[in-house]
């Protein structure tokens, strides 16, 4: 009788995990239904199923999904990236200064121009990327301050390089990758869908991925395993810094103009993305998927408020709740997951 109960109680408590696990596509759903329902009620008309907002809303996710996706290598490794939204802009204002640059002062073509300004704000991500890497692998600052500190650096080289205001740049193959479309789908959003593909492979599928989850759960069991530590943790916060100069490089193109303020209201996004989405803060837990599905969940927040004509300073609110709910979800989980391993 005792055997049943228990494995009654085991049943329940892994589909009560399964349910915690899936939280942001619960999420996800939850908002659909209710923003579709709100719409045809108020309006007589459709919310998801419409053309224009599933393009704006994809567009409007595409630079806080990017700057979730390495942020969600990091907060697995247990640690932190504050230095992504300044990154951004250093990238999105050199991006723009190089294509620029290129065709004006060098008299490229526009395709050369595009492609230089592009690679060039990628390239000078890598800067901070190495710098938060150093300082938190080989001198053992904790991320939260190492990353604040580049945060600080990152703005105030980027609104130098600015000159304190936005920097344009004139080239159509800027202006079309930024807003063009393929079969009616954003290139933006195209080459984002990619940079997800890419990130999933690498994180559920290779050795990197591995020691990514290893150093979150036991940093000192990674080290005891053969892991270096060391060089895997400055490497994920260099691919953090290189999702942030490509966010800033496709901000720059879809505007045609740099900022060094581009990012700035995107780091806590990004953060509440990859929690949304279940990993933990505590490291060693977090797939691709569901930062994605955080990602969308506070894109369909904000933009749906929008549509439904609430003030926009509920956006804020309705986010907040949203992550204290991840958070104590989070909770609950290592709770059970506890309790599992007891019996």
């Amino acid at each position: 009788m005792t055997t049943i109960t228990r494995s009654a109680g085991n049943g329940g408590r892994s589909v009560l995990m399964r349910i915690a696990e899936l939280r942001a596509w619960l999420f996800l759903v939850l908002l659909i239904v209710v923003f579709e329902v709100w719409a045809r009620a108020a309006y007589g008309a459709t919310f998801i199923l419409n053309a224009y907002n599933l393009q704006s809303i994809a567009v409007f996710s595409v630079a806080p999904l990017l700057l979730a996706l390495g942020q969600t290598f990091v907060i697995i490794s247990s640690g932190i990236d504050l230095s992504v939204g300044f990154t951004m802009g250093l990238a999105s204002v050199v991006a723009a200064h190089a294509a620029a640059l290129a065709g004006d002062s060098l008299g490229l073509d526009a395709l050369p121009a595009m492609l230089l300004g592009l690679g060039a704000g990628v390239v000078i991500a890598f800067v901070p990327g190495l710098v938060n890497g150093w300082l938190i692998a080989h001198l053992r600052v904790p991320p939260f301050i190492g990353t604040l500190g580049m945060y600080g650096v990152a703005r105030g080289a980027a609104f130098l390089i600015a000159g304190g205001t936005t920097v344009p740049v004139s080239n159509e193959w800027f202006a079309t990758i930024g807003n063009g479309q393929i079969l009616r789908v954003p290139i933006v959003v195209i080459i984002t869908a990619l940079a997800v593909l890419g990130m999933h492979y690498l994180l559920s599928q290779t050795r990197f991925g591995q020691h990514t989850y290893a150093v979150g759960a036991n940093r000192n069991a990674a080290i005891r395993a053969g892991i270096d530590v060391k060089r895997h943790t400055m490497r994920l916060y260099l691919l953090s810094a290189t999702c942030a100069g490509l966010a800033g490089a496709l901000y720059s193109a879809r505007f045609s103009a740099g900022a060094a303020q581009a990012g700035e209201p995107l780091l806590l996004d990004s953060i509440a993305a990859v929690v949304i989405g279940g990993a933990s803060l505590f490291g060693g837990s977090g797939t691709i998927g569901g930062t994605v599905a955080g990602a969308f969940v506070i894109a369909l927040i904000q933009y749906g408020l929008v549509f439904i004509d609430v003030e926009p300073f509920w956006q804020f609110v309705a986010v907040g709740v949203v992550i204290i709910l991840s958070v104590l979800v989070d909770q609950s989980q290592r709770r059970l997951a506890g309790g599992r391993q007891d019996d």
